[in-house]
């Protein structure tokens, strides 16, 4: 990494954006039941010339604390499912190890499309169904299987693309299991937390984590979680898939931005 570069990672202003990162990333995190990913590593890439290998190990390692402080904040509230979150936990694991070793054998562009393609499906769907704040996540001989799957998915998916667990998680639980929309954001916090660790630990081992950072995104992000699951609770679950609704088409957005620069760059 360049003196220069190094230079613009550190100082007043920088710390002055890990924090401004951490409480947008820490809101949208106990708000949707997301990892903040999404905000944390394009702001670090384009705001501090973070590469994208460096954010994204950095903003895996500031989920952590967020991650719990959101899930002790929906915990309050009975909306985690703690079980289930552990099932998903476990599939997610595997299924990033399982992605990484796909990664070169698959065209990124039309994972792309593929993601994007699904996230426009969960958006619709999020307008015809609304979830019920009375409905839990039963655990039987058939979810738990399916909870497996699901954690095998979205690990491989995080592995192939960088995506949270949260963004397919989410609206899987609420459109797929009939989960309340409250806990299906809170069993999605648990279960990053498990995953976070272990994608973290593989991090430091390449430096790809740059520890302050994700100290000082983190502490900040924590502020701000509580508020958002606190808001979470008070918003009407109709007006709830709104906002992620339109949460999603930013990340749909992004992900189409990233698939046609990929194929400009492959067709150069």
């Amino acid at each position: 990494m360049g003196e220069g570069v190094v230079e613009r990672m550190r100082g007043p202003r920088a710390y002055a954006a890990f924090i401004g990162i951490g409480l947008a990333a820490g809101l949208l995190s106990g708000l949707f039941g997301v990892g903040g990913g999404t905000v944390i590593v394009p702001l670090l890439v384009l705001l501090l010339r973070f590469d994208q290998r460096l954010g994204a190990g950095t903003s895996l390692a500031a989920i952590v604390p967020t991650a719990t402080v959101g899930v002790i904040s929906y915990a309050a509230h009975d909306a985690v499912a703690w079980i289930p979150a552990l099932i998903l936990a476990l599939g997610s694991v595997f299924g990033a190890q399982i992605g990484t070793r796909l990664l070169p054998r698959i065209s990124q562009t039309a994972l792309r499309w593929g993601f994007v393609a699904f996230l426009v499906v969960v958006i619709v769907s999020l307008f015809l169904v609304i979830p019920s704040r009375g409905a839990g996540l039963e655990l039987t001989w058939v979810t738990a299987p399916l909870l497996l799957v699901v954690g095998l998915f979205t690990g491989i998916l995080a592995g192939l693309i960088g995506v949270g667990g949260g963004i397919v998680v989410v609206p899987v639980l609420m459109l797929g299991f009939g989960t309340s929309d409250l806990i299906a954001k809170g069993t999605s916090l648990l279960m990053m937390i498990p995953t976070a660790i272990s994608g973290t630990f593989g991090n430091l081992r390449h430096h790809n984590v740059d520890l302050l950072a994700a100290a000082l995104i983190g502490v900040s992000a924590c502020t701000t979680t509580a508020l958002g699951a606190w808001l979470a609770t008070l918003i009407d679950p109709r007006f709830g898939n709104i906002l992620f609704a339109i949460y999603l088409v930013v990340i749909a957005v992004q992900m189409s931005m990233k698939a046609i620069r990929g194929r400009r760059i492959r067709r150069a």
